[in-house]
């Protein structure tokens, strides 16, 4: 088991020399209110490597000290979250999936933001024989701890990719000989019709508020839904996940 703490850097001064070093960080919290030179200079170096660096209310910043642990304001106002996984490149995503199966599948994530959501949903992902899972920079959840403990051991065998648009992505992959499936309540055809997943499929998964956002649809070769009998209108997005990537297996059998 990985020391999920050890991925946490915090402190101005130690921020500062990761970024200068090379060291790969999924995201920087500036905790609201944070000032001064140091700061400024972490943003500016976060902006020039494409890190993502969020706001944390004073609340939430809090809590992440908490949890760590550290003692409350040693911090200065900065915590980073260093890389727990190696991310491999799109195009070596790609060529190794369709280097492993004839109908590989591999998971797209759009503004999934709950970490435990991205574990659960690669969890599931390994399980069904999936061969891969693409995030991206600013649209979903970085691999925290929790991400990884909600995972159980899936993100130590399943290729993960970063990219900074998921659009260009999904547009290099159908290039790569991909279509793309995305999941939309209110589309004609059934997750579980047959043929679906003949072939090297990328499966989009949206959040549960917006779902997939529209110029990701738009690049969808086809749009698909698991029909609901309740009085509720959506599953949980790592639920939905699930069910679908199951259907698959099912159908390679």
């Amino acid at each position: 088991m990985k020391n999920t703490n050890s991925h946490y850097l915090y402190g101005r001064r130690a921020v500062i020399e990761a970024l200068n070093a090379g060291r790969e960080i999924e995201k920087i919290f500036v905790q609201y209110g944070a000032s001064g030179d140091a700061i400024e200079e972490i943003r500016m170096k976060a902006r020039q490597k494409n890190i993502a660096c969020a706001i944390a209310d004073k609340m939430k910043f809090n809590d992440m000290e908490r949890r760590i642990p550290l003692e409350r304001g040693s911090a200065q106002g900065v915590i980073a979250l260093t890389a727990m996984i190696d991310y491999v490149e799109l195009f070596d995503l790609l060529d190794g999936s369709m280097a492993k199966t004839a109908n590989p599948l591999i998971i797209a994530l759009d503004e999934i933001t709950d970490p435990h959501n991205v574990g659960a949903i690669a969890r599931s992902a390994e399980c069904a024989g999936a061969t891969g899972m693409i995030l991206t920079i600013e649209h979903t959840s970085p691999i925290t701890p929790a991400t990884f403990k909600s995972a159980a051991g899936a993100m130590e065998f399943l290729p993960i990719c970063k990219v900074d648009s998921l659009l260009v992505a999904i547009r290099n992959s159908k290039a790569a000989g991909f279509s793309v499936l995305g999941t939309d309540g209110m589309a004609d055809t059934l997750y579980t019709e047959p043929g679906l997943f003949e072939g090297p499929t990328i499966l989009i998964i949206g959040s549960e508020g917006k779902g997939i956002r529209p110029a990701i649809r738009k690049e969808c070769t086809k749009l698909i839904r698991i029909p609901m009998h309740g009085n509720v209108e959506s599953l949980n997005a790592s639920a939905a996940a699930a069910i679908i990537m199951f259907e698959r297996a099912k159908q390679s059998e």
